[in-house]
């Protein structure tokens, strides 16, 4: 299988689209690039394509057309469960197992990659210390934990195997404005430290130029630019524009320049 050199883009699309088993096309000849250690943030409104896009990394769908590659080797050759081992996935709803305590639930791929007990307890008691959770919680279930807590159980989970690259899709979107805000200012710090490739899927512009280290937006299953955040809020892209406007002022002020 084809590798990419060490310095290449972690995960291609070339001429990708998908099409729904009705005919209803949902994504259309798409050319992306995510470089290591990047924040790539999918923007748009619903319906624009960036669940989908994402969806295709870990082969939750097959593309109608193109080829996906992670890590210089084609997707479409990849024997899937690996695939999906290298990869941590948060969702907005977090999608952790009711009848699992916190604990299990953080140990759950270490389990089933075969690490010994011992080095599962002291990966998940560092896990829930660089979440910002107390140890104690281990042995409570999901439905003893706030909202704020349980999307921090998912991160630590999504992290647990150490894996390189990180799917997010509207991790923080459920969640208060205050307890979002926190958790985007501790997600920016967590991945100053880790220097993991992320694909972040959000419809708000403010935590796009908050997380991102570029913005894909997207619009009617396409691609319309890519553009740092310093760079989009200078776009004369009718849509970016439209996004800022519709933000109002004081978007330099969240822009990710590096710094939590």
């Amino acid at each position: 299988m084809e590798r990419v050199p060490a310095n290449g883009p972690v995960i291609e699309f070339r001429g990708v689209a998908y099409t729904l088993p009705n005919g209803r096309p949902l994504l259309h000849d798409l050319n992306l690039e995510v470089q290591p250690g990047e924040t790539l943030i999918l923007l748009g409104r619903s319906g624009s394509g960036k669940t989908t896009t994402l969806k295709l990394v870990n082969r939750l769908l097959t593309p109608s057309a193109g080829e996906i590659r992670v890590n210089g080797g084609l997707t479409a050759e990849s024997d899937v469960i690996r695939l999906r081992r290298g990869m941590g996935y948060v969702i907005q709803d977090v999608g952790l197992l009711p009848h699992l305590t916190v604990e299990r639930n953080i140990g759950l791929v270490p389990r089933i990659e075969g690490w010994p007990a011992d080095r599962i307890r002291l990966r998940v008691e560092e896990l829930l210390q660089l979440v910002g959770l107390d140890s104690q919680i281990r042995s409570r279930y999901p439905h003893q934990l706030s909202g704020g807590q349980r999307q921090r159980v998912g991160v630590a989970r999504a992290l647990a195997a150490d894996p390189p690259i990180l799917l997010m899709d509207e991790p923080f979107g459920a969640l208060d404005a205050l307890t979002r805000d926190q958790l985007q200012r501790e997600f920016r710090a967590l991945q100053q430290r880790l220097q993991k490739t992320v694909v972040f899927v959000t419809h708000d512009l403010r935590e796009a130029l908050r997380l991102g280290s570029r913005i894909a937006l997207m619009e009617a299953g396409r691609l319309v630019a890519v553009l740092s955040p310093q760079d989009f809020l200078q776009s004369k892209d009718p849509l970016a524009a439209a996004y800022v406007q519709a933000c109002g002022d004081g978007l330099d002020s969240v822009i990710n320049r590096g710094t939590p």
